[in-house]
């Protein structure tokens, strides 16, 4: 058994008018094959060329682990010089990834390499580009970003399996209370309905991304991610244009952010046990609701 999962809309390009009006106002998923085609990323950006450019930086590192309560937030597994990474990651599977990196700040020349796609929309947080290693068998787990971007997702060098969810579907999805993640204790791809009763029947959308595709995102959906191949990405954020939408995420990173941490570090596994059991309580509760 598995989630109802659609297509993401896939065009080779689109106007600004066709992606405001059907994509970015509808607040709808979509594939842009061609966009990164005009930068001079794709033809560049390889492992080799990012390793030359970026050099040793120690990096962390994080696994399919589900979080140690008892250890700081996101507490990496281990770390390792940047370019015996991108080796590791091409040559052998490894659940190693390398979240949320700057690697403009080891390589501001990258930068030139990326073209902001302001025809598209604006709102570029363009101090914010962040990049995402992975190697096959890394899992990104099902969550959606504090912030609330529009987020402008290209993948590089690789496959990469995302599948993503509206964020109504939330409470169905066993969304933690005051975080932005679900219970790490069910499969997204094969999720066990009897165990998890609320995931049945949720829909979701699923896409494969290769060399080169830009998926867009819309502000506050949940996203899961797989590498397939050994590979990474780049993430353009974006704010909605919408002052509800900023002060909505103003008031995520305030109390999600900052008083859920605070709790988790002083109350550790009590506090999470809680929270898991609010999760599913409020996970049966939507499910009866869509019933009536």
């Amino acid at each position: 058994m598995s989630f109802i999962l659609n297509p993401v809309d896939v065009v080779d390009t689109i106007s600004h008018n066709d992606f405001t009006n059907n994509y970015l106002k509808a607040g709808k998923p979509l594939v842009i094959k061609n966009l990164a085609k005009e930068w001079p990323a794709y033809q560049l950006w390889n492992p080799e060329y990012l390793k030359k450019m970026v050099g040793n930086p120690i990096v962390p590192l994080y696994d399919n682990s589900k979080a140690d309560p008892s250890k700081p937030i996101n507490s990496a597994a281990t770390s390792m010089p940047f370019s015996d990474y991108i080796d590791l990651i091409q040559c052998e599977p490894t659940e190693l990834r390398i979240f949320f990196f700057n690697i403009f700040k080891h390589a501001p020349q990258l930068l030139k390499d990326v073209i902001i796609p302001k025809d598209l929309m604006g709102g570029f947080i363009e101090n914010m580009p962040a990049m995402f290693f992975g190697g096959s068998n890394s899992v990104t787990f099902l969550h959606y970003d504090i912030d609330l971007p529009h987020i402008f997702h290209t993948h590089f060098c690789g496959k990469k399996h995302v599948i993503l969810f509206e964020n109504k579907w939330k409470r169905r999805l066993y969304c933690i209370p005051n975080a932005t993640y679900a219970l790490e204790d069910y499969d997204v791809l094969q999720p066990d309905f009897k165990k998890f009763p609320a995931l049945e029947g949720v829909v979701g959308q699923e896409v494969y991304l290769e060399h080169g595709d830009t998926l867009f995102m819309p502000s506050g959906y949940w996203h899961w991610m797989k590498y397939v191949t050994g590979s990474f990405s780049l993430s353009l954020r974006a704010w909605d244009a919408s002052w509800p939408r900023k002060a909505h995420s103003l008031y995520n990173l305030a109390i999600k952010g900052g008083l859920d941490s605070v709790l988790k570090m002083a109350f550790k596994s009590n506090y999470v046990g809680f929270k898991e059991k609010l999760a599913i309580k409020w996970a049966e509760e939507a499910l009866r609701k869509s019933k009536k």
